[in-house]
């Protein structure tokens, strides 16, 4: 039998936590800027937008609209809960920066379909601004979670929705639109860097602080909702023509989302993740519950990743940014 022997007291954890999360937005923010530095005016060619679109198109674009316009209800209440992380609240400014833009292209998009005109947008924008999105949860811990599942199902909304515009689906909804099919992947990749983001926020959380990032992501998977699915007028047709046309559906969920984020993590499937938090409660050991080397490893590498931004940055003597191991096993007595 063995032990996990703790090499690092609860300060040394944290601070580790923070250094990493600090240098991952530094590195992120330099690949931003250099790969995906777009405007929503210019991104695409809104002139050659086609105008004979069926009605699902317009019911998904719309709703892709409505849902990221409450970016303001998604980045201040989080922002001042992360307002003592240096790191992490930079990198929720960025984060909203980015979200934004995605809603500036989504209100492009719906007036150069050409069945809304402005006026129609000014009122339906007014609409959605009557209610606010509250957070899920009051707790930055369970954030990260609810962040990674969100920011992950948002991005197989855009690649599905791309697909189908494309002709690529095997449920066609619509004539091929190379501009949509543009829009709508390049918004997925960004949505897909974010994932990725809080994937190595979560993990550093998961290796660090393992009790409670594990209690924190199993309740927030049990009672994960899309953002704005209560207060947004006209969500519920919006879910359905999602499901019909094979965008975004329970399905979809398990598996293109549900499933890549507990690989991503280091985790079992949901039946042995439940066993093996259940023993975790029992036996107040939490270790067992993720591929412990597995997830030591991405979180090894993480660092040393942004050790060589730095480094190609000539800022690496500024900053500490070492790797920090946090357990070791040992044989027990």
């Amino acid at each position: 039998m063995h032990l996990h022997a703790g090499l690092l007291d609860t300060t040394e954890r944290s601070d580790a936590i923070e250094r990493a999360i600090l240098n991952l937005y530094r590195r992120y923010t330099k690949d931003s800027q250099q790969r995906r530095n777009w405007h929503p005016d210019t991104c695409v060619d809104w002139s050659a937008i086609r105008g004979d679109h069926m009605d699902a198109v317009h019911t998904i674009v719309e709703g892709f609209f409505g849902v990221e316009q409450y970016t303001p209800d998604y980045v201040n209440p989080l922002l001042n809960l992360l307002r003592r992380c240096y790191g992490r609240s930079q990198w929720h400014i960025r984060w909203g920066a980015e979200e934004e833009r995605h809603a500036d292209a989504w209100r492009n998009a719906v007036l150069a379909l050409g069945r809304r005109d402005e006026g129609w947008m000014d009122r339906y924008t007014r609409s959605l601004r009557e209610q606010s999105f509250t957070l899920p949860w009051e707790s930055p811990l369970h954030m990260v979670f609810y962040q990674v599942i969100q920011e992950r199902a948002t991005q197989v909304c855009y690649q599905k929705f791309a697909m189908c515009v494309s002709g690529r689906s095997d449920r066609p909804i619509t004539h091929v639109d190379d501009t949509l099919t543009k829009l709508g992947y390049l918004i997925a990749t960004e949505e897909a860097a974010h994932f990725h983001f809080f994937v190595e926020v979560a993990r550093l959380l998961l290796y660090y602080d393992p009790e409670a990032s594990i209690e924190a992501f199993v309740e927030v998977l049990r009672n994960f909702t899309m953002p704005a699915r209560e207060i947004m007028p006209g969500y519920t047709r919006f879910g359905q023509v999602l499901q019909e046309t094979g965008v975004f559906g329970r399905t979809t969920h398990y598996r293109d989302v549900v499933l890549p984020v507990l690989s991503a993590l280091c985790l079992p499937s949901i039946r042995v993740l439940d066993e093996r938090v259940e023993y975790a409660r029992q036996t107040h050991d939490y270790f067992g519950v993720p591929d412990l080397p597995a997830l030591e490893g991405k979180v090894r590498n993480l660092v040393e990743r942004n050790q060589s931004h730095l480094k190609t940055a000539g800022i690496l003597h500024l900053f500490r940014s070492d790797w920090q191991q946090a357990w070791t096993l040992t044989e027990a007595l």
